[in-house]
């Protein structure tokens, strides 16, 4: 009996080993010939209620592939060569010192738009600003070199031509005032110098000014990352179309800077130039070389209310005048410190903003009439519009 139970015990463990190898290698041969496998069942799965079927992963999937393929290859990366400025010395001018003690360089970086075929580039001024040697890479890795055609630093954009170059990319325009705050907008740069780079974000606020950036400003604020080599690069819609040309950024220390200004990294607040300014300062530079404003000569502040209360003026309206330049066209026409300027060539003004602008866009020489209010009583003053002394101020 003993010997059968030994016999029997070792057939049991013998079934139960091969069983598991069978399991284990070759689970197939256990199930029946006319049942298929079951697919293992998923968390999401065991999650929905029997018979529902099972959700598409990304069934209305937002992309933007399609406007940054159409924007990138017009955006070009732009690096600089500037010749480190040292002391004049007798030394300089012998071959063997020059050799050994050659004069260092500085480079830099930013990023700028192909906005013809034959190699036009609108970038900032600050990205070629003192620059020796101007290079611009194009997305496909082709190298040109640049030369300015002219720049404004009133408003921080300067105009390059690409050498040998045709049959470019060519970034589409937005029309102006087309973008609303809370539209979608890419930007698009060489950050640090990595390569071509896109970012995402909307359109925070329109018409930003007083930052103390430019003369001119009227920024589009936007939380898209823009960072150090992003100046002079593409703001571009959901479409690919050009609305602004990064600018500046944010910074906690230092408020609102360039953006190739060294930081410790953007907070989501960035400016770039709209397309309507970039527009009319390009077609002046290729046309003219340079951009030509109107001026009469006056400083403003603006009236607030309590201000308006406490010096009497019957309202807010207007700005007010607190310097009037010696010999300029506003002085020899009679205009005083402490006039209300309230309308210019029948336009109404109400902050120092708008008057700069509607002056700036006036021709030189154009006689317009000024609307001023002087104590109580009203008067008007043609003044012969001037033109605005070009500035050469380094930001």
């Amino acid at each position: 009996m003993r010997r059968l139970w030994l016999i029997f015990a070792q057939a049991v463990t013998i079934s139960v080993a091969a069983l598991f190898v069978v399991a284990t290698l070759k689970p197939e041969w256990l199930r029946g010939n006319g049942s298929a496998a079951a697919p293992p069942v998923t968390i999401l799965e065991a999650a929905l209620s029997p018979g529902e079927a099972l959700p598409n992963a990304n069934p209305d999937a937002v992309s933007y592939a399609g406007a940054a393929q159409r924007a990138l290859p017009a955006v070009v990366h732009i690096y600089t060569r500037q010749a480190a400025k040292v002391p004049n010395h007798p030394l300089m001018n012998d071959p063997v010192f020059r050799h050994f003690f050659s004069t260092p360089e500085r480079t830099g970086l930013g990023s700028g738009v192909i906005i013809d075929p034959q190699g036009f580039v609108l970038t900032n001024n600050h990205v070629i600003e003192d620059a020796d040697e101007i290079e611009a890479v194009l997305n496909d890795g082709r190298k040109f070199e640049a030369r300015l055609i002219g720049r404004d630093p009133e408003t921080d954009l300067a105009v390059l031509r690409l050498t040998d170059a045709q049959s470019l990319p060519v970034i589409a325009f937005a029309p102006a005032d087309s973008l609303a705050v809370g539209d979608v907008v890419l930007a698009i740069g060489n950050p640090f110098g990595i390569g071509q780079t896109v970012t995402m974000g909307i359109a925070s606020a329109l018409g930003r000014n007083q930052l103390g950036i430019n003369t001119f400003e009227n920024y589009i604020q936007t939380d898209a990352a823009i960072n150090p080599g992003n100046s002079g690069g593409a703001l571009v819609d959901g479409a690919g179309r050009l609305v602004g040309i990064n600018t500046a950024i944010y910074s906690r220390s230092n408020g609102s800077r360039d953006a190739d200004a060294p930081s410790g990294g953007g907070l989501g607040i960035g400016f770039a130039i709209p397309v309507s300014i970039a527009r009319k300062v390009l077609e002046q530079i290729i046309s003219n070389g340079e951009v030509v404003r109107g001026w009469v000569g006056i400083e403003m502040r603006e009236i607030t209310p309590e201000f308006a209360q406490s010096f009497g003026f019957p309202s807010a309206q207007g700005v007010l005048i607190y310097s009037v330049l010696h010999g300029s066209p506003a002085d020899k026409s009679g205009v005083q410190p402490g006039d209300v300027l309230v309308a210019v060539d029948g336009q109404e003004v109400q902050a120092p903003r708008e008057m700069l602008d509607l002056v700036a866009a006036l021709p030189p020489g154009q006689v317009t009439a000024f609307r001023l209010l002087r104590g109580k009583s009203t008067i008007e003053l043609k003044i012969p519009v001037g033109r605005r002394p070009p500035t050469t101020a380094t930001r």
